[in-house]
């Protein structure tokens, strides 16, 4: 029987509460890492402006996310439906989400417990820090569970 983790993953949603740091961050690693070998998408849990240190914080690698729009889970049912085979959350109430989300749709769920660097209290330095160690965080564990023959190894040398 063929476990969840060996399964091959076509495409993969990242959901945190406002898609404004945790996963438009994941959603850029991914791609950048994986390009189009898997489709990869983010949204949150509630509406959210978009943050300047999270696209600071992955300029600083080399990926653009300057154009992210933050939307949620909502808006992307209604433009382009949830056909996903995998969906990540990373915050406990985008998590909840997705576990209603599987009554209507098939795909696997997992929880990445991601703290929300916007809390940080300090100086910018502090700040971009905090917003530093989660882009890390996400571009390791994306990296180990998303790499599965595809086109770009994610052991090319480039990021973290």
């Amino acid at each position: 029987m063929e476990n969840a983790r060996e399964k091959r993953i076509h495409s993969v949603l990242f959901v945190c509460a406002m898609n404004a740091v945790r996963s438009p961050m994941a959603e850029a690693i991914a791609r950048h890492y994986f390009g189009k070998s898997i489709y990869v998408q983010s949204a949150g849990v509630r509406k959210s402006e978009p943050d300047g240190f999270m696209v600071s914080t992955l300029s600083e690698i080399g990926i653009d996310a300057a154009k992210h729009k933050p939307r949620t889970l909502e808006e992307l049912e209604e433009w382009e439906g949830l056909n996903f085979d995998l969906i990540i959350t990373l915050s406990p109430e985008a998590h909840h989400a997705a576990l209603e989300l599987t009554r209507t749709i098939a795909a696997d769920v997992e929880y990445w417990p991601t703290p929300d660097p916007t809390i940080t209290q300090g100086s910018r330095d502090q700040m971009l820090d905090a917003y530093r160690n989660i882009r890390d965080g996400l571009i390791y564990r994306i990296r180990v569970r998303l790499k599965q023959g595809s086109q770009k190894s994610p052991d090319d040398g480039e990021g973290a």
